[in-house]
């Protein structure tokens, strides 16, 4: 965690949008400033700005559209996000919307991805409908990097079923992912969980564990 720019992608409902909210938080273990800019201009749901008081009071900067959160279906990107390029001395971790539709947006950026080569890392979960098997899960990504122009660096297994998910779930979804990186070249950085459930893994995948603290709930329960 290093690098200061970070890009989290992947499938509606994969888990993306909580394990780029954590992913914030652990960043400022090294970073003094950090911000998230909420790029999710496609799903309603599972927003960043959703918590954005959550984050502000661990100090996070949100950046989110102006319509987020509202009843206006507007796919409006805020001005400020030209900041998290210029404050070089911040990380920052950019949630881009579910699927090819919602990476469209990082196109615009382009110019300045290319400054600085982000960490752009692909969320698989592998009990979503669409990405259940090594085929689905790897023409997603290909589609995901096409929309965005940037190309994934790391994989993230945070297969779950929400409150029922076991071990089990976490070391099924391990070996799609395996499969997804033994077809693309891309390595496996983290196995994201409970931390109850992640300290049960067994060595080999314990290293690359990432606990997860839970931020998101549907706006009708």
């Amino acid at each position: 965690m290093e690098q200061r720019m970070h890009v989290i992608v992947g499938h509606y409902g994969s888990g993306k949008t909580e394990f780029a909210i954590n992913y914030a938080h652990a960043l400022r273990q090294a970073f003094e400033r950090v911000y998230i800019v909420d790029l999710d201009i496609v799903n309603p749901y599972f927003r960043t700005f959703d918590v954005k008081n959550a984050l502000e009071e661990g100090g996070i900067s949100v950046i989110a559209s102006p319509y987020a959160s509202s009843n206006v279906d507007v796919p409006a990107l805020p001005a400020e996000v030209a900041r998290v390029f210029s404050d070089r001395d911040a990380a920052v971790v950019f949630d881009v919307g579910g699927d090819d539709d919602g990476a469209i947006a990082l196109g615009r950026y382009r110019q300045f991805f290319t400054r600085e080569a982000p960490e752009v890392l692909f969320v698989i979960n592998a009990f979503r409908p669409l990405s259940a098997t090594e085929e689905q899960v790897t023409a997603l990504l290909r589609d995901i990097e096409g929309a965005s122009r940037l190309s994934v660096t790391g994989l993230v297994n945070s297969s779950n079923i929400a409150g029922e998910t076991t071990l089990e779930h976490i070391v099924k979804g391990q070996t799609l992912t395996d499969e997804v990186s033994r077809k693309t070249g891309i390595p496996c950085r983290y196995v994201a969980g409970l931390e109850e459930i992640l300290k049960e893994l067994p060595p080999t995948l314990l290293k690359k564990g990432f606990p997860i603290k839970r931020y998101l709930s549907l706006p009708f329960r």
